[in-house]
């Protein structure tokens, strides 16, 4: 093989797919980054069996080929390379390095032990705008459960239909929904896995174009005209969640979200270590409070309106934080639905495309 690239487009792919690389003595194939030439351009490949990325890039093609090369050697050295032009050239398994100051060689090794990113073959299932996806993903991001005791939540569940897309995920204490019109020629869901999930976001980055996707019964692609990222889907079926968000609520609060979220941050440092605080709210405001025998208390008064009855309920702040941040506006409504019963954030437009759960702590 004997190529030659920009660099800076270079080092902005490897930035893309080297992130899904880890540490496996098992497999140490894994450790590396396949590149290889494709209809007359540079594509290079990683993957942990879980999550494959691929990138194409422009270049001038003197020789096809491939080689797999060391990760982290790699990147290391391309990114410290700063000039405009980088050649690379491959025999007996050594990948040389030149640019117009260095050169340099990698020991490399060869293709065949390298696993096949498996190609999903079906028609394009749907097409979405980047900001979109990102913006519906990061909305659910936080309530996915980390503990794979209960593989079917520890995802994200997307869901297609004639008018919406949603995505929603929860971790058993807290709830996400983010709803956005969009038209689908198909209906259908899955569950995409948190690691997936993080790895997708960081791709989408700051791109603004079109994903194409599409997936079987086991896997999943998202594609953009340089980027394809390939992953694994859950197995299981998602629960019934909205059984879940209630349909009515007793009291509802319109508060500041700045003030809320910096009176809920200084409240925390002296929550107990079930990291609980306490928001009782009267006609005239909020009151926020906190103890810790070990600590000290506190109580924080905020500015805030109230809807029919006053209340009391102790959160995990936490959880709470996590909701004021994925909210786009404002202010922020608080909806109080009972003893026991979920607390309920949404946007002040008071439109339900965006849900945040938490559920109380007994105290």
């Amino acid at each position: 093989m004997k190529i030659t690239t920009n660099h800076k487009n270079l080092t902005k792919i490897i930035s893309v797919i080297e992130r899904v690389i880890s540490r496996n003595p098992s497999l140490p194939i894994l450790n590396n980054i396949l590149l290889k030439t494709e209809n007359g351009r540079l594509k290079l490949i990683a993957t942990n069996l879980e999550i494959g990325i691929s990138g194409l890039l422009g270049a001038k093609v003197e020789e096809t080929g491939e080689i797999a090369v060391p990760a982290k050697i790699f990147s290391d050295f391309v990114n410290n390379t700063g000039e405009e032009k980088i050649t690379l050239t491959t025999k007996n398994n050594i990948l040389t390095i030149n640019t117009e100051k260095y050169k340099t060689q990698i020991l490399g090794f060869d293709t065949k032990d390298f696993p096949i990113i498996p190609k999903i073959k079906k028609e394009i299932f749907s097409t979405i705008p980047s900001k979109i996806l990102k913006s519906g993903l990061n909305s659910v991001f936080d309530s996915v459960a980390v503990s794979e005791t209960r593989p079917e939540l520890a995802g994200v569940f997307i869901q297609f239909n004639d008018k919406q897309l949603i995505f929603s995920s929860t971790d058993s204490f807290r709830l996400s929904e983010r709803i956005i019109d969009l038209k689908n020629k198909n209906n259908n869901s899955f569950i995409l896995p948190r690691s997936t999930v993080l790895e997708l976001i960081r791709f989408l980055g700051d791109i603004n174009e079109d994903v194409i996707v599409r997936y079987d019964d086991n896997q999943v692609s998202f594609s953009t005209d340089a980027i394809e990222l390939v992953s694994r889907l859950v197995n299981g079926n998602y629960p019934d969640y909205k059984k879940v968000i209630p349909d009515k609520y007793i009291s509802r609060m319109l508060v500041k979200k700045e003030d809320l979220d910096k009176n809920v941050r200084l409240a925390g440092i002296f929550s107990s270590n079930i990291a609980d605080i306490k928001l009782s709210c009267n006609e005239k405001q909020l009151t926020i409070t906190a103890k810790n025998a070990d600590k000290g208390e506190i109580q924080i008064n905020t500015e805030a309106l109230l809807k029919n009855e006053p209340f009391d309920i102790s959160l995990n702040h936490h959880y709470l934080l996590d909701g004021l941040k994925i909210i786009p506006t404002e202010h922020v409504i608080i909806e109080y639905t009972g003893q026991g019963s979920p607390l309920v954030l949404r946007p002040e437009h008071e439109s339900k495309d965006l849900t945040y759960l938490i559920m109380p702590l007994r105290r």
